[in-house]
């Protein structure tokens, strides 16, 4: 059951016309942080990394806390991703940084007062991207799973995962079929209940590919096929707390254009994570409507909260109980 629908922030209110690629983060009792890249267009330099404090059933001002200026040259930045490690009080805000996803690369930024400041930007060690556009996953020994993947310089799309045992201080990258001629881009990462290990990506065959990893995300199992059309755009999925699997995604094929296909925006649930059904109509749109880049995550009251780009205008805030 939807309980609200809002906007984090009205266009007319605030200094950027486009934004994109949000991901939001349980910091308190009922209180959230959501993040966000900015500016005049994707890509441009003026692009920045932006927050929002949801308290009291409300959104608060947004803020900017990262840019790309590196070397005291002006980049633009990327799919800012929020993290935190369990039990720690540091909230990690990974985000990318670069003229294009062909040649960006990792950075973060460090909070240990829920987001209100943030220490200088650190890029990633070893060469590490971070998680490309969905959150990473912490198993119960401790060891985090960051789902990530790159973009080559002549358009060829790979996935990985980028493993750390050590709490995120480096970072171990392990391939996902790098051998197939599928291409797929920003997995989201499951857990199922024997500890199996699936990703679910963006990708070129107008489906959401998945693959399985039976030993932590070392080595992955081939490419298969889910019953989800994907348009070439991201989705995100999570486990709830019951056992389900939940994604967010665009329901429809890629079109002549990257941005075709993003107009109708559902959810579906799944107990396997091959086979999905539609539970709920986000966005039914028009041509040239754009609902995209998801992302999804259960609170502590078991309420699901999903952030989206809503026309590159704003970014809409959805939760279900």
């Amino acid at each position: 059951m939807m309980i609200a629908k809002v906007d984090i922030f009205d266009n007319a209110d605030v200094p950027f016309n486009q934004c994109h690629a949000s991901s939001i983060h349980q910091i308190g009792d009922d209180k959230f942080l959501a993040t966000w890249f900015a500016g005049t267009h994707e890509s441009n330099p003026d692009v920045a990394i932006w927050t929002a404090v949801y308290q009291n059933e409300r959104w608060g001002t947004p803020v900017k806390v990262a840019d790309g200026n590196v070397g005291n040259k002006l980049f633009p930045t990327w799919n800012p991703v929020l993290y935190q490690y369990p039990q720690s009080d540091t909230l990690i805000l990974f985000y990318k940084v670069g003229k294009n996803p062909r040649e960006w690369k990792g950075y973060k930024k460090l909070s240990t007062d829920s987001g209100l400041t943030w220490s200088n930007p650190f890029e990633l060690e070893g060469n590490a991207l971070g998680p490309i556009k969905n959150k990473p996953l912490t198993l119960e020994d401790g060891v985090i799973i960051s789902p990530s993947s790159t973009e080559s310089l002549d358009e060829i799309w790979k996935a990985h995962v980028e493993i750390s045992n050590d709490r995120g201080k480096t970072w171990i990258n392990y391939p996902i079929n790098h051998q197939d001629t599928i291409e797929v881009i920003q997995p989201s990462i499951l857990q199922h209940p024997n500890g199996d290990l699936q990703v679910l990506c963006r990708s070129k065959e107008n489906i959401v590919m998945t693959a399985f990893s039976k030993d932590k995300g070392k080595s992955w199992l081939p490419w298969q096929k889910t019953n989800l059309q994907n348009p070439n755009s991201a989705t995100d999925a999570i486990r709830l707390q019951n056992g389900l699997f939940i994604i967010v995604y665009n329901p429809d094929i890629a079109g002549k254009d990257w941005w075709e296909g993003r107009t109708k925006l559902h959810i579906a649930t799944s107990k396997d994570g091959i086979n999905w059904k539609d539970q709920l109509v986000l966005e039914n749109g028009n041509e040239g409507d754009e609902y995209s880049y998801p992302t999804i995550i259960q609170d502590d009251d078991r309420r699901i909260h999903i952030t989206y780009t809503w026309n590159r205008k704003t970014i809409k805030h959805v939760i279900l109980k």
